[in-house]
């Protein structure tokens, strides 16, 4: 799917903090190494106040993209724009000129200095009156007062990682770019920082882009979502627009446990191996569709399998994995489809048990014609 397929503006009738102004935009951005390209044709916007993630697997683009921002590294075609103004090609301006802010997943302090020394390390030419202020504020808005003549290591990560937030916002930049700033931390603490430091930011008011492969952490903390494959841009929206109505098989399959049940749509709804689906309960499907083959995409939970009798049964167990609070089952229907279903722990479904398969989802239904990557455009939601 290429990107200019793909509008990377704010969502239409989504109401996106800030102002209308725009912060950052990239314009047919493209960049390879040795000959292989790493970015492709990307276009993307982000506006005042906004959080924006990239998401996508290792190897995907989306740190390079990070780094074409920051002017750590060149586009080899394409314009750079913050606050409107070329950054890149003949008017390439360098990273400690680009108001833009940083936050690596090292967090790189400096050791030998306090956390308070650490959050004024950038402001250093400011009046040493405005200077403290700035760093008071910063360290009550980080929740870390009482640990300011503290070295970095007498903090905790979770401290350690509001430090480094506090010190790239000590400039006041204009945009602040967070490269996988949770992945050094635990699960337990990573759940916990990525709230943390999402209200940090809108407190703020602060424009971010942050980069991870993690599409929990990206569903969680962002207003928008660009999934990114091969150096491009295969959909952008709210969380909950890319997850609920993926435009790729790709996406999909990303965005969570995706299987896709085979259908044949008829009149009044699609015969599916796991049921007979209403037409108005899947997604953009009209009439005009009758008679075609097409693909349902179904998640875990939109899908029961019961035990069964066998001559009531329309699947089998094949996999099972225990996660502690639920059990992921994969079953193969008869018609040939493997789905994913997600049951509570207490469920007692073995592997090879016979079971009854079905749809219980409240929601409308992605759907792909049959064989093909993308979605139809009748099945495509709004960006």
């Amino acid at each position: 799917m290429s990107s200019d397929t793909v509008d990377a503006t704010p969502d239409a009738g989504v109401d996106l903090p800030g102002s209308d102004r725009t912060v950052l935009e990239l314009d047919g951005v493209g960049k390879s190494y040795d000959g292989t390209a790493v970015i492709q044709d990307l276009s993307i916007s982000v506006q005042d106040g906004e959080l924006l993630t990239l998401l996508g697997p290792s190897g995907c683009g989306k740190t390079t993209t990070l780094r074409l921002v920051a002017g750590l590294e060149r586009p080899d075609e394409g314009t750079v724009r913050l606050d409107g103004q070329p950054v890149s090609g003949d008017d390439f301006v360098v990273p400690e000129e680009r108001d833009v802010g940083v936050v690596f997943q090292e967090f790189a302090l400096f050791p030998h200095l306090t956390a308070r020394e650490n959050v004024a390390f950038g402001i250093q030419e400011w009046p040493a009156d405005e200077r403290e202020r700035r760093v008071d504020d910063l360290l009550e808005l980080v929740g870390l007062v009482d640990h300011g003549d503290k070295p970095p290591g007498e903090l905790s990560g979770g401290q350690q990682q509001r430090v480094a937030l506090a010190r790239s916002l000590a400039p006041e930049p204009s945009l602040l770019l967070l490269d996988e700033p949770f992945s050094n931390l635990d699960v337990d603490l990573r759940v916990e920082m990525r709230e943390e430091v999402r209200e940090i930011l809108k407190e703020a008011g602060v424009t971010a882009i942050s980069v991870t492969h993690d599409q929990e952490e990206a569903m969680s903390i962002s207003d928008r979502v660009a999934v990114m494959h091969d150096g491009q841009i295969e959909q952008v929206g709210t969380p909950e627009a890319v997850f609920q109505q993926p435009k790729s098989r790709f996406v999909a399959g990303f965005l969570g446990h995706a299987s896709f049940v085979s259908g044949h749509v008829e009149p009044d709804c699609v015969e599916t191996g796991v049921g007979c689906v209403p037409l108005d309960r899947v997604h953009g499907l009209t009439d005009d569709y009758v008679g075609s083959d097409i693909d349902v995409m179904v998640r875990p939970d939109d899908v029961y399998a019961r035990p069964a009798d066998p001559a009531e049964a329309n699947g089998e167990v094949v996999h099972r994995r225990y996660l502690g609070p639920t059990v992921l089952y994969r079953v193969e229907i008869d018609s040939g489809d493997v789905v994913g279903c997600m049951h509570n722990h207490a469920d007692e479904v073995s592997l090879d048990d016979p079971v009854h398969v079905g749809l219980d989802a409240d929601h409308e239904l992605a759907w792909f014609p049959r064989g093909e990557r993308k979605m139809a455009d009748g099945g495509r939601s709004g960006q």
